[in-house]
């Protein structure tokens, strides 16, 4: 049997739990920003942002032309989308990633052979905003030392490129390697892409 002393401090706790403040989680220390003709703001510090991983000379298509020059691409993606792929295997809204494109040198310094990152040639930022798009994810396009980019029409081949081949959730985590094994683990690789690596086409054998 409790006494008057006991149930003063239970009711006590009852109370405070009740009415205690509750924790709200902390804002995203980076969430896409628009100008009013509805232009993508450049996230300026993406490169303080989590790496992801580089290609060099890459083509998603069996017929391009080889260029006079060569080129590195990088990818970045904001830190909060990291560590919420990390704990799911999937993209939070307000996902930005961010494919910067360098161009490569073979000649240079001490260099005597391979080749390394030079010049800034383009930004394409991809951005997960459910609100905003209506297929959840919209692609900009930045030229040189622009501070806002124009949003990529939907018509543009990168749409369907991404909707048809993409690992996870329209991007290609299958070219990044540290997230492809989470992906897997959580089980949250696409049908299509599943469905692709276990029956290749001829051109990627």
């Amino acid at each position: 049997m409790l006494t008057a002393a006991k149930s003063l401090l239970l009711f006590a706790i009852v109370l405070l739990s009740i009415f205690a403040p509750q924790e709200k989680p902390s804002p995203r220390s980076y969430s896409p920003e628009y100008t009013s003709d509805a232009q993508l703001k450049l996230p300026e510090h993406y490169r303080e942002w989590v790496y992801l991983t580089s290609g060099f000379d890459m083509s998603y298509s069996a017929n391009t032309q080889p260029d006079d020059h060569h080129m590195f691409d990088n990818v970045f993606v904001d830190p909060e989308s990291y560590k919420k792929f990390v704990e799911t295997g999937t993209w939070p809204d307000k996902t930005t990633l961010v494919l910067e494109v360098r161009e490569a040198h073979g000649k240079g310094s001490i260099n005597q052979k391979g080749h390394f990152q030079s010049e800034i040639m383009g930004l394409e930022v991809h951005v997960k905003d459910e609100a905003r798009f209506s297929g959840k994810w919209a692609f900009f396009g930045f030229e040189d030392k622009d501070k806002a980019g124009k949003m990529v029409p939907t018509t543009a081949s990168c749409y369907s490129c991404h909707s048809d081949h993409a690992a996870v959730d329209t991007t290609f985590v299958q070219f990044y390697p540290t997230l492809l094994p989470i992906a897997k683990s959580r089980n949250t690789l696409s049908a299509q892409y599943k469905k692709e690596i276990e029956s290749p086409s001829p051109s990627s054998k």
